[in-house]
């Protein structure tokens, strides 16, 4: 699954664009992104304490049309998109032709994903979508109704109605022989920490998913929420059950414990990589307003939007001139020092910056 880490090393052909390029933008513009997030909505039924994304706002106006997702995605199909994942500022199945949608990315040759709290995650969708789908992620943070309730800041009762829809996906899977990878992830937090083995345990025995994530907190520049912002990850308290976590993993159930991530949290900067050599190359991110932008940690930035769905075609948005004036301005300007740690890209900017910037020694020695 390789959640860890990154899935550039499948796409030669990108990568010998981007290293071929020498941070000329006009050898990029044409390259389409391998991987888009979409937010069908900008409302969401939880108001977690770790959301990235609260300063957006949540604002149950914005939401994409069917008929204007479905026309987007084929698009994306026709330019060469190969995968979507359905999440972004809001719940992403609070959008009710979310199957429909399914569909028609699937009918565009597009690989499609989930990130979601599942509390929406109905019967009905799993019966009419689940076999078009490659995996759903579910964010849940807690182990127990109550620690649930004040972490996603929600209903206790929406806890059970989590694992009971998990329950249904996994038997519907099951029972179809379906391909579909359903799994489960965490991020540690003080409030959570003392109850993520038995949270593994569950998902791992009463419902059967196929992995379990444990990843780190990473502060969104932008976001309202400061209160983890201190977090020490390499507190012996914090990670105590590390151990413990990792020996559930077995032949059919994968425990993903992002060591590595949590370490890189506490990096020093100058350790980095000086240029993100993958924005906006290998993703793209639809707002539900209809906003196209080549970096997640960057939305509301207009140096990072390229224009709207509604008023032009993605294929002419991801080859017009605002995305080579911010391609230009992210090859040769931006500070990667003020971006977040442990962004989505983190994983790809390293392994670029070990192909061009030539920090990796005697490479020529197979």
């Amino acid at each position: 699954m390789n959640i860890d880490g990154h899935k550039l090393h499948f796409h030669p052909d990108v990568v010998s664009k981007i290293i071929a390029a020498e941070k000329d933008p006009s050898k990029l513009q044409q390259v389409p992104p391998i991987y888009v997030e979409i937010s069908p909505v900008g409302a969401c039924n939880h108001r977690c304490t770790f959301c990235a994304v609260d300063y957006i706002g949540y604002d149950a106006h914005n939401r994409l049309k069917k008929e204007d997702l479905i026309s987007v995605i084929e698009d994306m199909g026709k330019i060469g998109v190969k995968s979507i994942m359905f999440a972004g500022e809001g719940e992403p199945l609070l959008h009710s032709s979310m199957a429909e949608i399914v569909g028609a990315a699937r009918r565009s040759m597009i690989d499609v994903a989930f990130t979601t709290n599942a509390v929406p995650l109905t019967k009905k969708f799993v019966d009419s979508a689940l076999d078009k789908i490659s995996w759903i992620k579910v964010s849940l943070n807690a182990g127990s109704p109550s620690t649930y309730s004040k972490v996603h800041r929600t209903r206790e009762k929406d806890f059970q109605i989590v694992i009971d829809n998990l329950k249904y996906a996994v038997k519907f899977k099951k029972e179809n022989n379906l391909s579909v990878k359903i799994g489960v992830q965490s991020i540690l937090l003080p409030e959570n920490k003392h109850e993520m083995y038995d949270l593994a345990k569950m998902v791992r025995d009463e419902i059967g998913v196929d992995y379990f994530v444990v990843k780190p907190f990473s502060q969104e520049p932008s976001s309202i929420n400061t209160q983890y912002i201190d977090i020490n990850y390499m507190s012996d308290s914090l990670r105590s059950e590390e151990e413990s976590i990792c020996s559930l993993s077995n032949d059919n159930f994968n425990v993903e414990y992002r060591s590595e991530t949590m370490l890189n949290y506490h990096e020093d900067s100058d350790r980095r990589y000086t240029t993100c050599y993958s924005t906006p190359i290998v993703m793209a991110y639809l707002m539900a307003n209809g906003d196209i932008y080549g970096c997640k940690d960057h939305l509301l930035d207009p140096k990072f939007c390229y224009g709207n769905i509604l008023n032009n075609s993605f294929k002419e948005i991801w080859h017009g001139k605002k995305r080579f004036d911010s391609l230009s301005y992210v090859l040769n300007d931006l500070d990667v020092s003020n971006c977040r740690v442990n962004c989505r890209l983190d994983k790809v900017n390293r392994f670029l910056a070990d192909l061009i910037d030539d920090k990796v020694l005697h490479k020529n020695f197979i």
